[in-house]
């Protein structure tokens, strides 16, 4: 069941965390250390994704860090639930937990809707960081393995029937907001992508809000899903 943290003096703004993993000592470590930060809220945690899911529906978390393995229902399971389609623009952002870099269930966490992952190894200070960049609605993959993932998800997960023409949904993008959409989905920054094409860094945010509302996604990694599923984007082929 769900194990409530005490309200506490807290900023306005501050991050509202759940924290869900079947073992209670790296629960219980992970909730404890996010604690320590004067703009997180560890809300909950829950031992496994049916928790999670009734856990998070609960309080309305803005951030939760899921374990993938867990009884019952994993993590992947869980993320769909919070993070699908019918999940609204309030949905939690999903920071998954492995212990592997390349563990094969990243690829089914990022489709499902996470919006990064984390090694449980992570120092605090990057998770810390890891939270915030997720909260802010920005990706978030390990920096080890940024573009390795992107390129291995797109080789592996490949859409049923193969690559396809891009779906309706892009054509609603104009040629530059396309343009953007191909370099987020490479691994540039928003700074790599202006020094690309040699704009300010807050037109790129710009394109980059407008596409993520054209196609009702709420944020990169999704962006980076679709431009590689609808094969926008190939694993190999730089330099759009």
């Amino acid at each position: 069941m769900s194990v409530p943290v005490p309200d506490r003096a807290a900023p306005d703004r501050a991050v509202r965390i759940v924290v869900a993993d079947d073992h209670e000592v790296v629960r219980a470590g992970f909730a404890a250390l996010l604690d320590t930060q004067p703009d997180f809220t560890v809300a909950g945690t829950a031992r496994d994704g049916g928790e999670a899911v009734a856990v998070c529906r609960e309080l309305a978390p803005d951030v939760v860090l899921m374990d993938i393995r867990m009884p019952g229902m994993d993590g992947i399971a869980a993320t769909r639930l919070l993070s699908g389609p019918a999940a609204g623009p309030e949905a939690p952002r999903i920071l998954v937990l492995t212990t592997f870099d390349l563990d094969e269930y990243v690829y089914d966490a990022l489709r499902a809707g996470a919006s990064g992952f984390l090694l449980k190894d992570v120092t605090a200070e990057r998770l810390f960081d890891a939270v915030r960049v997720v909260a802010a609605g920005d990706a978030l993959l390990a920096p080890s393995v940024t573009r390795r993932l992107i390129s291995e998800f797109a080789r592996t997960r490949p859409v049923p029937g193969g690559p396809s023409a891009p779906p309706p949904a892009l054509d609603a993008l104009t040629p530059r907001e396309t343009q953007v959409l191909r370099l987020v989905a490479e691994g540039l920054s928003n700074p790599e992508v202006a020094a690309r094409l040699v704009v300010t860094e807050e037109t790129v945010k710009t394109h980059v809000s407008r596409v993520l509302a054209k196609l009702g996604l709420r944020d990169r990694t999704q962006a980076v899903v679709i431009a590689y599923e609808s094969g926008l984007v190939v694993p190999g082929n730089r330099g759009g």
